[in-house]
C-alpha cells in the first residue's frame, strides 16, 4: 500500500463522506440511506480513533472511525467501529491499515472490545476483518429492513489481548 495513515480532521470531511456515500450507494455497507453531514458525523466518531489512509498527493483513499456503544460504565471499553475504502483503492491493503491503526489506537486507550455488524453478502469486509483479529459472535437474522427487504447482519468482534 502507497499510502499514509493520519488522524482523520475536518480537512478530509467532504472525500471521507463521499466514501461513505459511495458504500452507501452499493447497497451492501450499511442500512443508512444518505451520509451524515460532517457536523453530525463529527459529533459522535471519537476524535482518537478515527484515521484516515493518504496517497501520495492527500487523496484519501479510506477512512476507519468508533463511536461508543453506551455511556454505562460497564462498556467504557467497548466501540463500535466502520471502515470504509474508496471504490478505486480496494484490494490494496487500506482496510488492513486502518484497521490496525484502530486497534493500536484502541489498545492504548485501554478499550477491550471493538466491534461491528456487517452484511453477509460483504465478503471482502468479513474477510478483511478476520485477517484483523475480529471473530464472528453470530448472525442477527432479519435485523433491519432496506429498501423493503429484511437484511441479516453478522455480529464481528475484536477482543484485545493487550487490555485485561
Amino acid at each position: 500500500m502507497s499510502a499514509v495513515v493520519v488522524p482523520l480532521a475536518a480537512e478530509h470531511a467532504e472525500q471521507v463522506l463521499a466514501i461513505y456515500q459511495a458504500g452507501i450507494d452499493e447497497g451492501n455497507a450499511t442500512f443508512e440511506t444518505v451520509a451524515p453531514t460532517w457536523e453530525a458525523f463529527d459529533a459522535v466518531k471519537l476524535p482518537e480513533h478515527r484515521f484516515s489512509a493518504l496517497d501520495e498527493n492527500g487523496t484519501v483513499l479510506g477512512w476507519v472511525a468508533a463511536s461508543r456503544v453506551s455511556d454505562r460504565c460497564a462498556y467504557q471499553g467497548v466501540v463500535e467501529h466502520s471502515v470504509y475504502v474508496h471504490p478505486a483503492a480496494r484490494g490494496r491493503g487500506v482496510a488492513s491499515a486502518l484497521l490496525k491503526t484502530l486497534v493500536d489506537s484502541t489498545e492504548q486507550a485501554g478499550i477491550w472490545t471493538i466491534q461491528s455488524e456487517i452484511f453477509p453478502e460483504n465478503a471482502a469486509s468479513l474477510g478483511v476483518h478476520e485477517r484483523a483479529g475480529f471473530r464472528v459472535i453470530g448472525t442477527r437474522e432479519r435485523i433491519g429492513r432496506q429498501h423493503g427487504v429484511w437484511r441479516d447482519v453478522v455480529l464481528v468482534e475484536r477482543r484485545s489481548a493487550a487490555v485485561t
